[in-house]
């Protein structure tokens, strides 16, 4: 929000959000990678690969955008943001208790692994469109 009120903006550059979300996104995780090389090296490793993953999580940059898409003012995007890493946390955490469960589950073979992912995928996406709307 401040980069796109008090940089962008004054410049007249709002074209340049997306690259610019992405380059603020990019030193944030690798600051956060730098620190935590420095305070936790277990944690650091056993993160491995998947913290510098997290530059490219479209999630990330959806939000920013959306943010800015909608006008929303400071307070506005804490909460919208904070809103919606609660919901994605949720929606991962669903996702990996119900695969966790079809381990356990006679699947037929021809549906196994990906297949029986993107169906379980797809089931999620139309009861989180259940709540569209809601606020």
């Amino acid at each position: 929000w401040s980069i796109q009120t008090y940089v962008l903006v004054p410049l007249g550059i709002e074209y340049m959000q997306t690259i610019v979300f992405i380059l603020v996104i990019a030193a944030l995780v690798q600051m956060v990678e730098i620190m935590l090389k420095k305070v936790s090296p277990s944690l650091y490793q056993a993160l491995g690969i998947f913290l510098p993953l997290i530059t490219t999580n479209c999630a990330v940059l959806g939000v920013a955008i959306l943010m800015i898409s909608k006008e929303f003012n400071l307070l506005q995007s804490i909460v919208y943001s904070v809103a919606t890493a609660i919901g994605f946390a949720l929606a991962l955490m669903l996702f990996a208790g119900i695969r966790e469960r079809l381990e356990l589950e006679d699947v037929p073979k021809a549906v196994q692994g990906v297949p029986v992912a993107l169906i379980t995928a797809g089931i999620l996406a139309m009861a989180f469109m259940g709540f569209s709307g809601l606020v």
